[in-house]
């Protein structure tokens, strides 16, 4: 298997603000420091480590940008335990056992005239080459990566949730963009993949990794933002109904609670008031769809009793 590396990282964009319209004709509201790092990646050739709390986005912009850039997205989940044969690649065993099995009369030629089983065992092992060969090999998302025909996005999902060892694993392929096999020896990418990692912060990333990479944090939205990816995401919402949701969401966040809504449970709520064909927010609408945005018992009763003083003190004034 040989594969020649084109250093050269595939990009599109010669401005920041094509970057920033390219990403918005994917739905995808891009702020001046993503649309930066974004292009900066592509100048450099270098992976983006995008960080910040779940559901503000990280994961949407690998899917943006795949869509914008026109690349494949390819995506590897990441989990504790996770290990090479899932990221990288296989052998598939009961595919070289098959072939073994037709081979039968193959091999019973192969040892002929072999005395001993040290010497059936040496021919044998000088065949080894054609069962550790890319017929066999079934490639997992790193190696598609690397091994594509095309430029492709490289979505590194949630990498804080892989343990450290997978992590250092990754250090060959963010630094060189190629991986080691022990049979077929060191594959070198085709063409640069654009590699986005993203980080919920539920553990310390490395140096080593962070080094390798452009360094982005991605928090909640602003109001103004919000209610724009809202009205993007959710047509026909009234005017006012979004304002309402998007000012109680933010309120929400500024609480003390176990989950904070995210972008994506936001637009989750906004779809579902116009499935309930709602107009405004009163309390009723309130009750029964605050769970939409709120998944703990103790943080609905905590929003619910804060409302309920809001609502007081809007009565005495």
């Amino acid at each position: 298997m040989r594969f020649f590396f084109n250093r050269k990282a595939h990009s599109v964009f010669n401005a920041i603000g094509e970057v920033r319209e390219a990403l918005g004709t994917q739905q995808y509201i891009a702020s001046d420091e993503i649309a930066t790092v974004m292009f900066l990646a592509e100048r450099l050739g270098k992976p983006v480590l995008a960080e910040g709390p779940a559901g503000v986005g990280k994961t949407e912009l690998s899917k943006a940008w795949a869509a914008a850039s026109g690349r494949e997205l390819i995506r590897l989940q990441c989990y504790e335990g996770l290990d090479e044969t899932k990221a990288l690649y296989e052998w598939e065993y009961a595919k070289q056992l098959l072939y073994t099995q037709l081979l039968r009369d193959k091999l019973t030629d192969l040892l002929i005239g072999t005395k001993t089983l040290g010497e059936a065992a040496d021919r044998l092992a000088a065949e080894e080459d054609v069962f550790f060969s890319d017929r066999f090999l079934l490639p997992r998302p790193l190696l598609k990566a690397i091994t594509s025909d095309k430029p492709v996005m490289l979505l590194i999902d949630e990498i804080d949730r892989a343990d450290a060892e997978f992590e250092a694993f990754l250090l060959e392929i963010l630094s060189d963009f190629q991986v080691s096999v022990p049979e077929l020896g060191t594959i070198k990418a085709k063409h640069q993949p654009m590699v986005l990692l993203t980080s919920n912060n539920t553990r310390e990333l490395s140096e080593a990794l962070k080094r390798r990479c452009l360094y982005i944090h991605i928090d909640y939205p602003s109001f103004d933002a919000e209610l724009k990816i809202v009205n993007l995401k959710v047509p026909g919402l009234p005017p006012k109904l979004a304002s309402q949701a998007v000012e109680l969401v933010q309120r929400l966040r500024g609480m003390e609670l176990k989950k904070h809504p995210s972008v994506s449970e936001t637009i989750d709520w906004a779809r579902a008031l116009i499935e309930l064909n709602a107009k405004h927010l009163d309390r009723a609408t309130l009750d029964t769809t605050l769970s939409v945005l709120l998944k703990y018992e103790t943080d609905l009763n905590k929003a619910r009793r804060s409302i309920n003083r809001d609502e007081s003190k809007g009565r005495n004034n």
